[in-house]
């Protein structure tokens, strides 16, 4: 018999086992298999068996997310709510999300079946019904969610806790008015000592409450604790949420000490380092909870989450010091490794930083060299910040990166070769010791066929000769000479803009009167652009002209007031000449713009004083900055920060800064950090240690209690063992006692009822002393 039985179970096993073969086999097909009809699928979620149920929702899931109408089945699949089966309800519950908005009447007859999961013994199916309340987006029942996160924040599973926790933003954005209650509920959850609560406790703080960090005061140390055993989205919360606390929470206090000073390190040591003096060095000196935070936090930067390491640089940046920032620069170069995606913000979040701090990063400029497999964004902040660190590496380290970019502006990728020579010319506005090797990598670029680059080189050599124009002297010569192998348009304009700069120099001797008579000859096959620089150069020659007549005319009258310089028709000077037939040739340029340009430079120029003011006036040297300044001050990890701007650029809303740094004097009482619950942040007493129960008994106690009139407090522990032992000693003595009496009474076997009454009574009253002696003793 039990043969036939274990075989009759083994078919009922493979039986059941080829059903769900059978089932996955279908499932797997997907499209292959033959789709049910409504009436059939209908059917399926009316049938009693639950296998035959699960079919039918799988099939109605599957149509919802194929964007197919499955709304006629909700009568159907919402009775099945009240199923045992975990599988069945949970697949009821998505579809009930999903169609509830549209249903209402139908979806709130489903609500007295998900209270009744509120108090199912299985805190999975608890938490799924607060879960699915509170994703109900019906305002009706607010009331009821509310009340239910109440329940979930006293569950005794920390599972359930968890889902109240994440269920509170949903219920505030479907009853604003609830919030003094869900405050109060996320004030519990936050000083949960399960880390996995506080942690959806505190994504939930973020999205309701964000400003009002006066909940955080008590719990703020056992977040710190916490939060290296959160999930990483708990982990970007709790470092967001500490930050602007630090930010409101602890004032930024410096103090001057003497640096390169033997005698500030004894200064220092007594507790006098604080009064330096003005040459002194400012150090920032930490508040200690907010060195708990900062040392607390520090083995995020191992986490295997770039937004982790992301957002543990940007707290040390936003409210550490220096060392902190240093320790995360390592974590940060790592995340380079990554995928282009996370190499790209992790690259705008190291050039932000380093845009303030490039020393710490020169060791690592080797991980910055470009590579083949780069895209755009990448090698273009790879170039911006070789360049930022640049000023403050060695010599090797100069002439490594230098060659990287004299490498790539000799490339077939315009835009790369664009952006090599820009950063070139950046290297040598920051370190005036290689521009003269910059320089001379330009100036070989400027015969190029390629016109874009030849217009860049120039544009970076205008930028570097504007530093220091009476060095330059001999490159502009150099580069008038290349006019006739120029041929971009820009180009020709840049070089015959720089020799107009230069036509002041040497007097009548100049380069530009020759050079103005050599583009006349080609005037009008020349681009617009170097039109107008023509003509601009002819002005200058004149107007120079013009300067040395009146001067020498002053020096021969002796200083006094001299005539107007003659007319340019009575002039027979070549400058003058030149201006009359620039004049000539511009009158009939088919470019309005021209012409006018003609007619005001001719207008100044017959007020030399006001035309020199105009057209000779010095002008400042170019400043070329780096191309993530305009993203600076935006906070590490943000999309603002990658997108270069909050308020509107490209869309993007919602950019909020971190606030600024509370006051000295205005931050919050350090004292409400101290006053931190040890319960088990679900509601329950908070159980007191037997010793610590014993401890404030004897404290507490006075008088005689030891029987000698010394009160308990001040035993040793050497007395308490002298009682132990004659506790034991005199439990012997009862002990004895009582076996002779039993012997005396088994004796006297004639003996009377009264006798053995009297004899039990004294045989009491002893036990009774006996039990006195040994408590008092």
């Amino acid at each position: 018999m039990e043969t036939i039985s274990r075989i009759s179970t083994l078919l009922e096993s493979a039986r059941d086992l080829t059903l769900d073969a059978a089932s996955a086999a279908r499932s797997g097909r997907g499209s292959s298999s033959k789709p049910l009809d409504r009436p059939q699928i209908k059917k399926f979620l009316d049938s009693r068996s639950e296998r035959e149920v699960l079919d039918g929702l799988r099939r109605v899931i599957s149509m919802m997310y194929r964007s197919q109408k499955t709304l006629p089945f909700f009568s159907s699949i919402v009775k099945n709510i009240a199923s045992p089966n975990l599988e069945i309800k949970k697949l009821v519950y998505i579809y009930l999300v999903h169609h509830a908005e549209q249903d209402p009447d139908v979806a709130l007859l489903s609500i007295n079946t998900i209270q009744k999961s509120l108090s199912d013994a299985n805190p999975q199916v608890r938490a799924l019904a607060l879960r699915t309340m509170s994703n109900i987006r019906v305002p009706v029942i607010s009331q009821i969610v509310s009340l239910a996160v109440k329940k979930g924040a006293g569950d005794m599973s920390p599972y359930v806790r968890r889902a109240a926790a994440l269920a509170i933003p949903k219920c505030y954005r479907l009853d604003p008015s609830q919030l003094p209650q869900l405050l109060e509920y996320l004030s519990t959850l936050l000083g949960d000592k399960q880390y996995y609560v506080a942690g959806a406790a505190i994504t939930a703080f973020m999205e309701v409450c964000p400003e009002r960090v006066d909940l955080i005061h008590q719990h703020y140390r056992s977040l710190i604790k916490k939060v290296v055993d959160m999930d990483e989205w708990s982990q970007l919360s709790t470092l967001r949420l500490m930050t602007i606390y630090a930010r409101r929470c602890f004032p930024r206090r410096t103090r001057k000490v003497k640096s390169k000073n033997q005698g500030a390190e004894l200064q220092d040591f007594y507790g006098e380092g604080g009064d330096a003096g003005p040459e002194g060095e400012e150090v920032v000196f930490l508040d200690p909870d907010l060195e708990l935070l900062l040392s607390g936090i520090k083995p995020l930067l191992q986490s295997r989450n770039s937004a982790v390491v992301i957002a543990v640089a940007r707290c040390y940046a936003s409210v550490g010091t220096a060392p902190y920032v240093q320790s995360a620069i390592g974590p940060l170069i790592a995340l380079l490794r990554g995928p282009q995606d996370i190499q790209q913000v992790a690259l705008f979040d190291i050039v932000s930083i380093c845009l303030d701090r490039p020393a710490d990063f020169v060791k690592y400029a080797s991980h910055f060299l470009v590579r083949a497999t780069d895209t755009q964004p990448v090698w273009e902040l790879k170039l911006e910040f070789l360049t930022l660190v640049f000023p403050c590496a060695p010599v090797h380290v100069k002439s490594l990166i230098l060659n990287e970019l004299e490498h790539f502006s000799r490339g077939s990728d315009k835009l790369l070769v664009r952006e090599a020579v820009r950063a070139i010319g950046r290297c040598a506005q920051t370190d005036p010791a290689t521009a003269p090797r910059c320089l001379r990598l330009l100036l070989g670029q400027i015969t190029s066929l390629d016109g874009i680059l030849a217009a860049e080189s120039l544009t970076v050599i205008r930028h570097l000769i504007q530093k220091d124009p009476t060095a330059h002297v001999a490159t502009v010569v150099r580069l008038a000479k290349n006019l006739d192998s120029a041929t971009d348009p820009q180009a020709r304009a840049t070089i015959i803009w720089l020799v107009g700069e230069f036509s002041a120099l040497n007097g009548e001797d100049n380069i530009a009167a020759d050079v103005l008579r050599i583009l006349l000859k080609g005037f009008t096959s020349e681009s617009e652009v170097a039109k107008r620089q023509i003509v601009l150069l002819a002005a200058k020659v004149y107007l120079h002209h013009l300067n040395r007549e009146t001067e020498v005319a002053q020096a021969a009258s002796g200083d006094e007031p001299t005539s107007l310089p003659k007319l340019l028709e009575d002039d027979d000077h070549p400058a003058a000449k030149l201006w009359t037939y620039v004049l000539h040739l511009v009158r009939y340029d088919t470019s309005y713009d021209l012409r006018d340009r003609a007619r005001l430079y001719k207008a100044l120029l017959a007020v030399p004083q006001l035309a020199t003011l105009m057209l000779l006036a010095p002008k400042p040297a170019p400043q070329a900055p780096s191309p993530s300044e305009a993203r600076k001050g935006y906070m590490l990890g943000s999309s603002a920060l990658v997108l270069a701007g909050g308020g509107g650029v490209h869309g993007l809303r919602g950019y909020e800064s971190l606030p600024d740094w509370v006051e000295e004097g205005r931050e919050p009482d350090p004292r409400l950090r101290d006053s931190e619950t040890l319960g088990s942040g679900y509601g329950e007493k908070r159980v007191v240690p037997a010793a610590e129960a014993l401890d404030s008994v004897a404290r507490s106690s006075a008088g005689p209690a030891n029987g000698t009139g010394s009160g308990v407090g001040v035993k040793s522990l050497d007395d308490w063992l002298a009682e132990g032992e004659e506790e034991d000693e005199s439990e012997e003595t009862e002990e004895e006692d009582s076996d002779e009496e039993e012997e005396d009474d088994e004796d006297e076997d004639d003996e009377e009822d009264g006798d053995e009454e009297e004899s039990g009574e004294e045989s009491e009253d002893e036990g009774s002393q006996a039990e006195r002696t040994r408590l008092v003793g």
